[in-house]
């Protein structure tokens, strides 16, 4: 009786509430509440007539006017009524009663952005729970990129080599191969862990993107957090916290973690719809300030640990909306990433897969992590490359004679071979050495 005395002693007499004055659009106000920016509420819903027993829907404070707060809604509502009763949930800045599931007991399971699960196949009730927020690392603490690791993408391990610890943009338009170019990092990348973020894309491709594209190999050390284009924009973004705040579980475990984020616009545009709604000005082609601070804030959780601990390696797809890489979100992005690869629909139309465009890509940090004989044969490899390219129409019309370029020559024989080096099967796992020495081969280097 004792303890339960005790538990009966500890509730409050009373429970705090305010109420719906209005509801616009996503956002709901209310008012009689003091509840701090990112915290969260319950909404009492009613049924007609007042048959059933009330439920309630969740809902974040995203801002506030006087003493008006501006709450948006993390699923679809339906019947809100004016008056409704608000409750406040959780108190501190930690989210008390908003935590969620990580650690190992989510690998293999699919969740949403809440962390419950999509899979049926049971609840994560024993899963050890965290806030999304965390505490920025020092910069001056973080270890340094000197590691290559294996993506098993033949052209991205010779010539566009990724960093341990590196943030890489995936820049693409719709429909040239970046979902089953992301899968096949998924399941040829030399990781501990792998955590994907589906963001915003449809509800088909989430399961096409876990049956098909990453596979039963690559789920088994995979955590994916879905938050299909259905879903609220605060779900999205909570969504891609969720899924950073994982690999940074992981990365503090001393695991090597591997994190795709598809994609980061559609985070963007779910930035973008709360910011207008709760009337932030657009600026830059429609999006608000607030969009430029929240990339970074988020892509800047990926990276190094301290040394000795684990790492994030992470890859982020960037839509250019019209094959447009002057794009606002895609020009924020290249600011703040350690390299980008471009995928060009000329090439993807050509059946050229993957359809890297080597020309415009470049990783920022590969300098640091190879040696200098492999950044001789990439630099003689893009020279050739770049040299055909130039004159491609030339040779087209036939306008190209051999004998006045001796590098042109070269290029134009060696043409077929370099083509060909860029160019990789689906099934097929390229390791750094078997790039290495494919690349050697291709140009004539005797290793």
């Amino acid at each position: 009786m004792r303890h339960v005395r005790a538990r009966v002693e500890s509730v409050p007499g009373y429970r705090t509430s305010g109420r719906v004055l209005r509801a616009t659009g996503m956002v709901i106000e209310a008012v009689g509440l003091r509840v701090a920016l990112g915290n969260a509420c319950r909404i009492e819903l009613l049924s007609p007539g007042g048959s059933e027993p009330p439920r309630f829907a969740e809902a974040e404070v995203v801002g506030f006017n006087g003493e008006r707060l501006l709450l948006m809604p993390l699923t679809e509502i339906a019947g809100l009524m004016p008056g409704a009763r608000v409750f406040p949930l959780g108190d501190g800045p930690d989210h008390a009663a908003r935590r969620f599931p990580l650690g190992e007991s989510l690998l293999g399971r699919v969740v949403d952005g809440n962390g419950d699960p999509l899979d049926g196949l049971g609840p994560l009730d024993g899963a050890p729970r965290s806030p999304l927020s965390t505490p920025p690392l020092n910069p001056l603490k973080r270890a340094p990129i000197d590691e290559q690791i294996d993506v098993g993408i033949r052209a991205i391990n010779a010539l566009l080599s990724v960093g341990r610890g590196q943030r890489m943009g995936l820049f693409a338009g719709s429909g040239v191969g970046k979902s089953v170019l992301l899968g096949m990092m998924a399941r040829y990348t030399g990781a501990d862990v792998i955590v994907v973020g589906l963001i915003g894309e449809r509800g088909r491709e989430v399961q096409d993107f876990i049956d098909n594209i990453l596979g039963s190999e690559g789920r088994r050390r995979a955590v994916v957090v879905a938050a299909p284009a259905d879903t609220s924009p605060l779900q999205r973004l909570q969504g891609a916290a969720y899924a950073t705040r994982l690999a940074e579980g992981f990365r503090d475990q001393g695991k090597n973690v591997l994190l795709i984020m598809d994609s980061l616009t559609r985070y963007a545009m779910a930035q973008r719809e709360i910011a207008l709604a709760i009337g932030e000005p657009p600026a830059t082609k429609g999006y608000p300030p607030s969009v430029f601070a929240k990339i970074p804030s988020l892509v800047e959780r990926a990276g190094n640990a301290e040394r000795g601990r684990g790492s994030i390696t992470a890859f982020y797809t960037v839509l250019t909306e019209g094959d447009d890489q002057q794009d606002p979100i895609a020009d924020s992005a290249r600011a703040i990433l350690d390299g980008h690869i471009v995928l060009s629909r000329t090439l993807a139309e050509a059946g050229h897969y993957p359809a890297i465009d080597i020309e415009a890509s470049i990783s920022r940090v590969m300098t640091h992590i190879i040696d200098d004989q492999q950044l001789s044969m990439t630099q003689a490899f893009k020279r050739l490359f770049s040299r055909y390219q130039r004159n491609r129409d030339l040779i087209s019309v036939g306008a190209y004679s051999p004998g006045h370029d001796p590098q042109l020559d070269e290029a134009v024989q060696r043409y077929p071979q370099l083509e060909h080096f860029l160019q990789q099967g689906m099934q097929e796992n390229a390791s750094i050495e078997a790039s290495r020495q494919v690349l050697a081969e291709t140009l004539g280097v005797r290793q």
